[in-house]
């Protein structure tokens, strides 16, 4: 099956594959990934490997679309990813992204999350798209209002102790 790919000026953005397991195992140990959205507990390029045939192609397979690796067009360096997810035990689908620390602060989180929003309402249908991040996450707060998203409340992910923000947009309102 061929998954769609999505362009902006300076990006590329695909489905995340098992060929990018080592770069998927630098991101997710990242100092701002720990952090922020919390430890996978991948120790090794085959761990981050297997997050990726056991968490990301399931969802890819179902619904057509799940993490995108974002790379740069000017030399093909990977950066960053960005995806749409359905998760399961909490409605709807949410946007998110995490790029390597080197990258941020360039507009690239902007550019690829603007680009997947588009396709979110445009190519998969989605009405309504939430996202998710820490209190104390305020780069990602200012970026999800500069998507348009606004702040709808507190909530718990399953399994997760942590308290979120949801942000939401609405399709109509874009």
């Amino acid at each position: 099956m061929t998954y769609k790919t999505f362009e902006t000026e300076r990006l590329w953005l695909r489905p995340t594959s098992t060929e990018d397991a080592s770069f998927i195992f630098e991101l997710l140990n990242s100092p701002k990934w720990l952090q922020y959205i919390g430890d996978r507990n991948l120790k090794s390029e085959d761990d981050a490997k297997r997050y990726i045939e056991e968490r990301m192609l399931p969802q890819l397979k179902r619904l057509g679309y799940a993490n995108n690796t974002v790379i740069r067009k000017t030399d093909g360096v990977k950066i960053g990813t960005c995806g749409l997810y359905d998760r399961e035990g909490v409605e709807g689908v949410d946007i998110g992204y995490a790029f390597l620390p080197q990258f941020e602060g360039k507009g690239y989180a902007y550019e690829a999350a603007n680009r997947l929003k588009q396709a979110a309402f445009t190519n998969f249908n989605i009405a309504v798209l939430n996202a998710y991040t820490s209190e104390e996450n305020r780069a990602s707060q200012r970026l999800l209002g500069k998507l348009g998203f606004t702040l709808k409340g507190l909530v718990y992910l399953p399994n997760d102790d942590k308290e979120l923000l949801l942000f939401q947009l609405n399709r109509a309102t874009e």
